[in-house]
């Protein structure tokens, strides 16, 4: 690995850890009381003796090691940064798990909910859990903020990090940029967002390999974001910080959008006598047929429907039985036929009075 991560560790006494840590995190850390694991006097969830052990590099950086492979894991590799994670929801944890399976040293977890914390530990072999941010600096060298969006500011300002320290947030459309009230001398910060569904564990874990992960941030930590990714089996892809919102805009629409979209088949199949299940069936033939148009030909050569072919009666006859049966459909409908109705135009398909006569038509919603 690169000596980067190899000047991180240095040998801090406690009162340069206290005069650095941020004034609001100066309590000491609530440790998780689960009857399983005992505590330290910093508050530390420490694991029962034999299952993992501290050690300790010649540099003072703390490592931790399965004993006897009791977890069916690794010993996590030599040489790689220390991993802890703000945050113990379904992105921390899943992502917690990974690593660790991959073999990188995730040492420790934060998280005000006491279940939460308890979960991580339990998944995590090696990883001590604090109620508070800050207390996880001296056991990480690289932080992970895996909390929701609108949160990310706020945990970022009760942190203080070491020089050599990188902090990372999951966030899909914040830039790397809003971490700098965490940031000091030496240190460095990105953004790691896998297009990901983190709606269950197991699923997550399924689906990080081959997934996607939109990477941002500092230059220099550019390379070790991209070797995260790969030891997750997915694949980084650089962003701009400039690009970020769209990036996340788009992939909303690709996961919870098509999700939506879904949902509004299925209340159309309902309206016509169908369950969810043969409209998921019925019509989800035509979703595969379409991606695989989409990957032979390309998305706009792809496009099929009554739009395109300028049939404003066929659409009319659409908008008629929607408000009538479906109004809450209407919408969703209109929205599309317009972005249908452009790339209809775009390709040439169109006379310029089809064109017309469709685009009044939709703007007047039937």
């Amino acid at each position: 690995m690169r000596a980067w991560w190899r000047r991180v560790a240095q040998r801090r006494t406690g009162e340069d850890r206290a005069a650095r840590r941020h004034p609001a995190s100066d309590a000491v850390p609530t440790a998780s009381d689960a009857p399983h694991h005992r505590t330290d006097a910093r508050g530390a969830v420490r694991p029962e003796p034999g299952r993992v052990a501290p050690v300790h590099s010649d540099h003072g950086a703390a490592r931790f090691a399965p004993a006897a492979d009791q977890d069916g894991l690794p010993p996590p590799t030599e040489g790689l940064p220390r991993i802890g994670f703000v945050g113990a929801g379904r992105v921390g944890t899943a992502l917690g798990v990974a690593l660790r399976r991959a073999g990188w040293p995730v040492t420790a977890v934060a998280s005000r909910d006491r279940a939460r914390r308890d979960r991580f530990i339990a998944l995590v072999p090696g990883a001590r859990g604090y109620a508070e941010p800050p207390a996880i600096l001296d056991d990480a060298d690289l932080v992970f903020l895996t909390v929701p969006d609108d949160a990310v500011a706020a945990v970022a300002s009760e942190l203080r990090l070491y020089s050599g320290q990188a902090v990372v947030h999951t966030s899909g459309v914040l830039p790397a940029a809003v971490l700098a009230p965490a940031m000091a001398a030496g240190t460095e910060a990105g953004s790691f967002h896998p297009l990901v569904a983190f709606a269950d564990l197991d699923a997550a874990l399924a689906a990080l390999p081959g997934a996607t992960v939109a990477i941002e941030g500092d230059e220099p930590l550019m390379p070790l974001l991209t070797d995260l990714a790969g030891a997750l089996g997915a694949r980084a892809v650089r962003v701009t910080a400039a690009g970020k919102a769209l990036h996340h805009a788009a992939a909303v629409l690709a996961a919870g959008g098509f999700v939506a979209l879904l949902d509004t088949v299925v209340a159309l199949g309902a309206a016509a006598g169908l369950d969810e299940s043969t409209s998921l069936e019925l019509y989800g033939d035509l979703v595969r047929q379409g991606l695989d148009n989409v990957g032979r030909l390309g998305v706009r050569t792809s496009l099929t429907g009554p739009v395109v072919r300028g049939d404003v009666g066929t659409v009319r006859a659409h908008l008629a039985a929607l408000q009538r049966l479906a109004p809450d459909a209407v919408a969703v409908y209109v929205a599309l036929a317009r972005r249908a109705l452009e790339i209809a135009v775009a390709r040439g398909e169109l006379a310029p009075e089809q064109a017309a006569a469709m685009g009044a038509l939709l703007a007047s919603g039937g």
